[in-house]
């Protein structure tokens, strides 16, 4: 059932901070209004199928895909749709959103009744009507990744958790390990895939006991194996997560699919079989709110669309004003400049920081960011290359293959910008030469 350690190249030892990991999670009454961004996932943006004044119910279809890689938003509470119209997202870009006003009453729409699956087909079918997309941060749309071509011998669930503050994924593996472990089941059986392995950092006790005794009591020792991991960030990305538990290397540009691995986020699993046993999709999110700026750091069960400031408000507010408030962790997170935004799918952790980041100085040629990359870039150079716009420079360094982990940025002594530089030449590399 255990399997022994094993360590990627590169990464760097972040500071642990996981004050919530013991603290049973919470959920919030539902906010008077929510704001619902038709872009909440990696693909084709939403349309609404519904009309300003219309009324919705809980688990109600609100808006469906415009395409293939896409995932339908359905209504959190019951209430009223104030308006549609266009919102910022956490990271910039601009979509419209849907502003339903809470009557209070919660009443659950008709459809919403547990999903019986008795084939493949039914069980992609689900896959996508539940709304659920990769809970870890990504977003992608859970039903695209398990209707992969591609032979899959080994289904690799990502319990790491590596960011520092984040715990969100700790808390599911501790209250719901047993939904957690049929949720992978049904992946084997129906997915037709041999073995799964359940990936998650050592300094995780208290997430690794409950799956363990369960996959005793459930006997499922000969399928499920628990893979401890070190915990040395970026652990749960993708590809350190299948080197670490697999041996195998996902080729540059490829997907895990090409070394026979599919990957799922521990939540995401437990999510999906929550929506087979009760029908009720995608509409509350299990969110870490920790750092050095929240009264009261916790982990908050949450209407996907709850205003930030809610949240805030719900954790005893900042201790002092201004800092950073970031839409997930402090490492891949984005700083947030209107904490009336709207948590999505994508959101696991609200992070608030006191102090901001210090001043750029010159580089001094340290070579620290070559060496922690987990990919094996070389981040000064390809700062090199941004300032003076080489594409053909920055295409032959592989930009692409960075996963703006930040790791570079925060091993840096100089305090270098390295993932905004990073985010900056992937774009210019991505420019048609004219």
């Amino acid at each position: 059932m255990f399997a022994s350690l094993r360590k990627f190249s590169g990464g760097a030892l972040v500071p642990h901070k996981k004050r919530t990991a013991q603290v049973p999670t919470k959920t919030i009454k539902p906010p008077t209004s929510v704001l619902l961004p038709l872009q909440q996932h990696i693909g084709a943006v939403c349309k609404a199928t519904v009309k300003a004044k219309e009324l919705v119910t809980v688990g109600q279809v609100i808006a469906t895909g415009t395409g293939y890689v896409s995932a339908p938003i359905h209504a959190p509470i019951s209430g009223k749709v104030k308006s549609i119209k266009p919102t910022l997202l956490a990271n910039g870009q601009s979509c419209e959103a849907i502003l339903i006003e809470n009557d209070g009453l919660n009443t659950p729409h008709p459809a919403v009744a547990p999903v019986r699956i008795t084939s493949k087909d039914e069980l992609l079918q689900a896959a996508c009507d539940s709304g659920v997309v990769g809970i870890g941060g990504a977003g992608f749309p859970l039903h695209v990744k398990l209707a992969t071509k591609d032979a899959i011998d080994t289904l690799i669930i990502n319990g790491a958790e590596c960011e520092p503050f984040i715990t969100s994924d700790n808390r599911e593996a501790v209250e719901e390990p047993q939904r957690i472990l049929r949720g992978i089941v049904t992946l084997l059986d129906w997915l037709e895939i041999p073995r799964s392995i359940i990936g998650i950092e050592s300094n995780k006790p208290e997430a690794i006991a409950p799956l363990a005794a369960q996959i005793q009591a459930l006997e499922l020792t000969d399928r499920i194996t628990l893979q401890s991991l070190p915990p040395r960030y970026p652990q749960g990305a993708e590809k350190m997560l299948i080197f670490a538990t697999t041996k195998r290397r996902v080729p540059t540009g490829g997907l895990p699919s090409a070394v026979g691995c599919l990957v799922l986020n521990i939540s995401t699993v437990s999510v999906f079989q929550h929506y087979l046993d009760t029908g009720v999709p995608l509409i509350t999110k299990r969110i870490t709110v920790d750092g050095d700026n929240i009264s009261q750091p916790q982990n908050l069960l949450v209407p996907i669309g709850t205003p930030i400031q809610t949240i805030l408000e719900a954790c005893g507010g900042l201790k002092v004003p201004g800092g950073k408030v970031i839409l997930g962790g402090p490492m891949m997170g984005i700083a947030q400049y209107d904490t009336q935004a709207p948590v999505t799918k994508q959101t696991n952790a609200i992070t608030c920081l006191k102090t901001a980041l210090p001043a750029e100085s010159p580089c001094i040629r340290c070579g620290r960011c070559s060496r922690s990359c987990p990919m094996r870039l070389l981040p000064l150079e390809i700062e090199r290359a941004l300032k003076i716009q080489d594409q053909d420079t920055l295409t032959k360094l592989q930009v692409q293959s960075c996963m703006e982990c930040g790791t570079c940025a925060f091993v840096c002594p100089s305090g270098r910008k390295l993932v905004q530089r990073m985010k900056e030449a992937k774009q210019i590399e991505r420019r048609p030469v004219s």
